[in-house]
């Protein structure tokens, strides 16, 4: 009995041993298998690399320089950081509605970029994997993201939610701005850019574009149809004034949506055209006077003129400015409950947030980063080194963004620069704290709302019977019985 018992302990013994070491075996064969990430991202809105030697950005804090894309650099880094190989298969997309419609039609990314709407928008729909509490401990080294994001841009994420979910559970934030207008300043009057309605202006008759994009041109027309409200000593002097502003600029109500297009058809008239991109190159070539932008598309276009000797300008109309960003998000049919996934996504985020990569980044594309750097003072010492004055400048003035890098106001993130920067790519990159304070988010429309805003759009968007005025419906009468007596004319000479 003894040796029997004993045979049979060996044996469980044994078969422990075994298990043990399938599952320490399997446990590492996990470790080292491969991570695909699948990413979706913007066209041209990551750093591809291949800088020029002489294109070094000589910091007190030390060069940076671009030689590797940042998603070559990133596959290193996190096979160094993590043990593990991944393999980015990188995607991009032109429009929200282009994502959302791959997505839609069965395409599966596992990280997309979409704007603050459209992220809205897929939150709204169940459709993103929430961040996990990992990402937000500060201590962890590599959580650059969190160590690094501006306040100003953590407090809006945090205080805006949708279905009571923050904004800040779901979403990490790459780069936000402010739409404006980029003017010629030698063609357009600068009080006539100080608001929306210089679109139906007929002084600058076909020589300025709007976005073609229902979104992008429903906000300017809503602050033009509504400025002498916005503008009221009532309306801005409201201890409300943050959310009546939201609610004003959020506003569908049908009444709205139909001065909205009343407005818009006008704009259509008097317009040089309706672009998604060639608006940059209108505005480089001359083409055109002035052009609705994204802030950071106006330093691209003024920094491409400035090479030409052909100075332009940007201006936020007093009305109000929309202020937009793009952010990283997760989504459920992609990371489907992959730790490994999720930790290559979360990752991949931080990266993106370092502060060489951020300046990597805004170099390359123009855009300005949700990161100001916490600690790291070299974010900051980029927009030193683009913006300060020279020595030897006679006049410079003071421009004070510690609103962005910091909780309270911090003298020592003001900068002295050239008084002509309060006009020009210093003011698109990081405006000025008032143009801060009449900034508004605008929503995503629900299914209900947005099919109506759509119809609106087309009928702005496509020639309308019911658009032709009086007097050309009198020419065209008078053509065809002019036609008709011709052909009965004609009729009688053959008899």
């Amino acid at each position: 009995m003894k040796n029997k018992a004993g045979f049979i302990s060996l044996f469980i013994f044994s078969f422990m041993c075994m298990f043990l070491f399938s599952t320490v075996s399997v446990s590492a064969a996990s470790s080292d298998e491969k991570v695909v990430l699948r990413i979706c991202n913007w066209e041209e809105y990551i750093d591809e690399g291949d800088w020029d030697e002489e294109e070094v950005i000589d910091l007190e804090s030390g060069d940076i320089l671009g030689e590797n894309s940042l998603l070559d650099d990133f596959e290193e880094w996190y096979k160094e950081n993590y043990g593990v190989e991944v393999e980015v298969q990188y995607s991009t997309f032109g429009t929200n509605e282009d994502l959302y419609n791959m997505l839609t039609i069965g395409d599966v990314y596992d990280l997309v970029c979409p704007s603050e709407y459209m992220i809205m928008k897929l939150m709204a729909e169940g459709r993103l994997e929430a961040l996990s509490e990992e990402f937000f401990d500060e201590s962890v080294e590599n959580n650059y993201y969190i160590r690094g994001v501006s306040p100003f841009i953590r407090d809006m994420f945090e205080s805006n939610s949708i279905n009571g979910e923050a904004w800040a559970n779901y979403a990490a934030g790459y780069m936000w701005g402010v739409t404006g207008i980029v003017y010629n300043p030698e063609l357009v009057d600068e009080e006539d850019v100080k608001t929306y309605n210089i679109i139906t202006n007929p002084k600058y008759y076909r020589q300025i574009t709007l976005k073609d994009s229902v979104r992008e041109s429903y906000f300017p027309a809503m602050a033009a149809i509504k400025a002498e409200k916005l503008q009221s000593e009532e309306f801005l002097s409201s201890p409300d004034y943050h959310d009546n502003l939201m609610k004003e600029m959020n506003d569908v109500s049908p009444e709205t949506i139909d001065q909205i297009e009343d407005y818009l058809k006008k704009a259509r008239a008097n317009i040089y055209s309706f672009e998604t991109d060639s608006g940059k190159a209108d505005m480089i070539t001359g083409k055109v006077v002035a052009n609705y932008q994204w802030s950071g598309d106006a330093v691209y276009i003024m920094d491409q003129a400035d090479e030409d000797d052909y100075p332009l300008m940007f201006s936020v109309p007093e009305e109000c400015t929309n202020i937009y960003f793009d952010g990283w998000v997760m989504l459920k049919a992609g990371v489907d409950q992959d730790p490994a996934k999720k930790q290559a996504c979360e990752a991949f985020m931080n990266f993106m947030s370092r502060p060489d990569n951020v300046i990597r980044n805004m170099y390359y594309i123009g855009y300005t980063s949700v990161i100001s750097g916490g600690e790291d003072e070299r974010i900051f010492e980029y927009l030193d080194w683009n913006f300060s004055a020279e020595e030897e400048s006679e006049e410079t003035v003071e421009y004070d963004v510690s609103y962005f890098f910091a909780d309270d106001k911090d003298e020592k993130y003001t900068i002295m620069t050239d008084p002509i920067q309060l006009k020009r790519q210093l003011f698109a990159q990081y405006p000025t704290e008032d143009v801060i304070n009449r900034t508004s988010i605008m929503t995503y429309f629900d299914d209900d709302t947005n099919s109506i805003i759509n119809q609106m759009w087309i009928n702005v968007r496509c020639f309308s019977i019911k658009d032709v005025p009086i007097w050309a419906w009198i020419l065209i009468v008078l053509g065809i019985v002019y036609f008709i007596a011709l052909l009965h004319k004609s009729n009688k000479i053959i008899k």
